[in-house]
């Protein structure tokens, strides 16, 4: 973090080349964080996959490549379907306190098949958004979008209403 005591929030995400909606979607959101709470996203290419592939496999690729993303000092969130799930108070509870620690947040967000067992063991807390199985596009605007409903909250905006 910087000595403004700004926050940024990255959002690894396995998976390039999103259809327009959800590139416009995040963008959206994204664009509307405060100064003092950023929200960045960080693509990282998806293993190839072949009809002989072994999944096992790729999910350790990935992760591979979600660990290599990490910046030093970041807290990590790993969003898996077995974490906590939170209400958008509690939510807004867990980016006040991510502020006061002082520390940039990155949030795991795996591939198509799951996320790879280091992953989930590097990461300080699991995150599920819910107990459904979202399209993993879809995803990163349900993200964008509650993490700003929350910071809302923090900053008494209108939006959360």
């Amino acid at each position: 973090m910087n000595l403004k005591n700004n926050m940024l929030i990255r959002l690894l995400a396995i998976g390039t080349k999103m259809p327009s909606w959800v590139e416009e979607g995040y963008k959206d959101y994204a664009k509307r964080f405060p100064s003092s709470c950023q929200l960045e996203l960080v693509e990282i290419p998806a293993a190839k996959r072949t009809k002989n592939s072994v999944i096992e496999r790729l999910i350790e690729e990935e992760g591979d490549k979600l660990l290599a993303a990490i910046k030093p000092g970041n807290q990590v969130i790993a969003l898996d379907v077995k974490g906590q799930m939170w209400n958008t108070e509690q939510l807004a509870a867990q980016i006040k306190n991510w502020q006061s620690g002082r520390r940039n947040v990155d949030l795991l967000i795996g591939g198509p098949d799951g996320m790879s067992n280091r992953c989930l063991q590097k990461a300080e807390m699991k995150w599920s958004l819910s107990p459904l199985t979202l399209p993993h596009p879809l995803v990163r605007i349900i993200l964008a979008e509650q993490l700003y409903r929350a910071n809302s909250i923090l900053q008494n905006h209108p939006y959360h209403r």
